[in-house]
């Protein structure tokens, strides 16, 4: 029998009983193989990959270089976006808390809520809430939480917002919110008070104006500043910690959608660039991107060898590891690897944990994460009692 052939339980030649299931797994990611795929030990960079399924379950993953579940934490909220370690091994977490009463935010599968950390042992230190929190939050070198928050741009301005499709009654901009560890709020920056509506445009393709720019990662840079990513306008801003100015626009032009900007060296930013409405002639394709964070200028490119073959038109992320090697989490397939600056695969998982989705029962269960971070031996091996060795088990 070929795997293309249905697989019944009624007897040969006679149709289905109605409402019996098929034999067949209906969920195509997991007939497609699950787990490691492909490790070169000699190339990888060894360590433990932090492995968080989006929008179901409460469970968060630590998996060694061959797949193994090593360490998990359950949580008492279900996932929102933007989970990783801290320098002390406590996990920050972002929960996503549904509520109703939130305008336009409440129940969308970004919606965040509350964010946590949590110690090894899962106990919760401390928890903050904000009712627009969505996408990231991290921790700010004085130790306050940095999130990204939402508002209803003002109507005058609204009609000033170029690009975009279908005019809504509403748009939202994002804020970023910092709030002590106790729940205090501390600063509050608005980008419907800092963008320019007619150098900030809505694109590229036909994007929707619900939505002027739909930050999905923010992170503090050397000097203070921040980094924001702007999916909606396909730019990363540079934020003026001090008077909350844009002081630099980087991927405007370039850029489709992107997710997940993280520092790859000096001056250097990586970001996962996802082609979302991306305005070319072929087929989409998504792809990894290093800028110059002074200049703009494009350091390092990362596509497929058949550029389609690699499409996340949503979510997902890139890291820079020691040695030289990146990390890619292909968000919305729930895969994750690791190329060599020359383009080569060296490692390569597909996320097995599979959770429900809360948008209803008629959605398959799937293994989307918004990314995927690699961490050191250095960190986790005394956390898992284990002598920290950087040589690969046999």
């Amino acid at each position: 029998m070929t795997p293309a052939q249905a697989v019944h339980p009624a007897a040969p030649g006679l149709p289905p009983t109605p409402g019996t299931p098929p034999a067949v797994d209906q969920v195509t990611r997991r007939r497609t193989g699950l787990g490691l795929r492909a490790h070169d030990p000699a190339l990888a960079y060894r360590g433990y990959t932090l492995i968080t399924p989006s929008f179901g379950g409460r469970t968060t993953y630590l998996i060694d270089m061959h797949g193994r579940e090593v360490h998990r934490w359950e949580l008492p909220w279900p996932p929102g976006l933007g989970s990783r370690l801290t320098e002390r091994g406590t996990l920050l977490y972002s929960g996503r808390v549904v509520d109703p009463r939130v305008p336009f935010l409440g129940t969308l599968p970004f919606k965040g809520g509350v964010v946590a950390e949590v110690a090894w042992d899962g106990t919760v230190l401390w928890s903050v809430e904000h009712p627009t929190h969505h996408h990231d939050a991290i921790l700010l070198r004085n130790g306050n939480v940095l999130l990204l928050g939402l508002e209803e741009v003002p109507a005058a301005l609204r009609h000033r917002v170029r690009g975009g499709v279908e005019a809504q009654e509403t748009m939202y901009a994002d804020t970023l919110v910092e709030m002590t560890t106790a729940g205090e709020t501390v600063w509050e920056w608005s980008a419907s008070a800092h963008l320019d509506p007619d150098t900030d445009v809505i694109g590229p393709g036909p994007m929707d104006r619900s939505e002027w720019t739909h930050a999905n990662g923010v992170l503090e840079l050397p000097d203070g500043d921040l980094l924001l990513s702007a999916r909606q306008i396909s730019t990363l801003l540079v934020v003026d910690r001090a008077d909350g100015a844009v002081r630099r626009r980087i991927g405007s032009g370039v850029l489709a959608g992107q997710h997940a900007p993280s520092l790859s060296g000096e001056n250097r930013v990586l970001v996962f660039d996802n082609g979302f409405q991306r305005q070319h002639p072929g087929l989409p394709f998504s792809r990894v991107v290093e800028f110059d964070l002074r200049t703009g200028d494009i350091l390092w490119t990362y596509t497929d060898p058949v550029p389609f073959d690699f499409f996340s038109a949503l979510q997902s992320g890139a890291q820079r590891l020691p040695g030289g090697t990146t990390l890619v989490c292909e968000g919305l397939s729930g895969r994750v690897f690791e190329v060599t600056p020359e383009g080569a695969t060296v490692w390569e998982y597909v996320n097995p944990y599979f959770v429900t989705s809360p948008l209803g029962d008629d959605v398959p269960a799937a293994n989307r994460m918004f990314r995927s971070l690699r961490y050191s031996p250095e960190l986790i091996d005394p956390l898992l009692g284990a002598p920290t060795t950087t040589k690969e088990p046999s």
